[in-house]
């Protein structure tokens, strides 16, 4: 598991009285839908601790949807099959776009680093040592490049790399083959691809789950900085449900960000941390989430901004709590 801490960055909600308008959902039962990054037996095994702690915090019956592509995903909350999910920043803007959803909250780094990378990576024998290098275009390589609706594995390096140039992937390679982070890298590794799409979380991932893998993979392209990943619910959930989905969120988890001996993964509330620290000036600027309405809004400094806004709420996680 990752070791490191991700900090959820929680716009401020204003639940107004046209969020209880007819039509709002009142679930008792919510689906938590996760985009396949890796074999779905492993996400199930790193997501349902998670998911079992919402069930307990927040009274509904939590179900994992593992949908076999990002597509599963976006059209599950399309059609009120996911409630809330896990996205890539390609995925979440189409949940926005076709799926009714609502981004509420995005991820950054515990340090203040708000984003990742997308890769191009080969195997550590291989010549290869630049892009340029794979570019020869004579259909020689077989290539291995990410979901459609990824953003590291497919929107960026498309983008940067082979639009960039007017290269056609499928007329510059033998194959090109879509597949998730984790099966691009074990491809990789095992000299089944000669070159792939990949980014730095999943690299460091399979640095803990695979170290010797890992050992046989080398980076040859590195993107811009990529914003961290959003997490969006429908727009129409019923705002009770919002309230406490989002109260789970900023409390779990609070204790071990803060070096703790409580082993609980999740998301940490910061005004909470502060006072711990006794820094008494910063935890002004944050108030706890009144019990049935609005959450406030603060001032966050160096922490990741949504597009639209820039107060924000923050909550910690750890690297290797399933929210990666």
């Amino acid at each position: 598991m990752m070791r490191a801490f991700l900090t959820c960055a929680v716009g401020a909600l204003t639940i107004g009285a046209s969020a209880l308008a007819a039509g709002a959902q009142t679930p008792t039962e919510i689906n938590f839908g996760v985009i396949p990054t890796e074999a779905s037996v492993n996400q199930k095994k790193s997501w349902e601790p998670f998911l079992q702690a919402m069930a307990k915090a927040t009274g509904f019956k939590v179900n994992g949807v593992y949908a076999t592509d990002y597509a599963g995903v976006i059209e599950g909350m399309r059609f009120n099959k996911v409630q809330i999910a896990w996205y890539g920043n390609k995925s979440g803007m189409e949940a926005v776009d076709r799926a009714g959803g609502e981004v509420f909250a995005r991820i950054v780094a515990r340090d203040g680093n708000d984003g990742y990378y997308s890769h191009i990576i080969v195997h550590k024998d291989s010549p290869f040592a630049k892009v340029e290098d794979i570019l020869k275009c004579d259909k020689s390589l077989d290539f291995g490049i990410g979901d459609p609706n990824s953003t590291s594995g497919f929107l960026v390096p498309t983008a940067y790399i082979f639009a960039a140039r007017n290269i056609d992937p499928k007329t510059c390679f033998k194959t090109v083959r879509n597949a998730n982070h984790q099966a691009n890298a074990m491809a990789v590794a095992n000299k089944q691809v000669a070159v792939a799409t990949n980014n730095s979380e999943n690299l460091q991932r399979v640095e803990v789950t695979a170290p010797d893998a890992r050992k046989q993979i080398k980076i040859i392209w590195t993107s811009p900085l990529i914003p961290l990943d959003p997490i969006v619910w429908r727009k129409d959930l019923d705002p009770a449900v919002k309230t406490k989905l989002y109260a789970f969120l900023m409390s779990s988890g609070r204790r071990e960000a803060l070096g703790g001996r409580e082993e609980q993964s999740g998301c940490s509330h910061p005004r909470r941390d502060r006072e711990a620290r006794g820094d008494a000036e910063e935890s002004r600027d944050r108030r706890v989430p009144p019990a049935g309405g609005g959450i406030p809004r603060g001032r966050q400094g160096r922490t990741a901004r949504r597009p639209e806004e820039d107060d924000r709420r923050v909550c910690r996680r750890r690297r290797d709590h399933p929210l990666t």
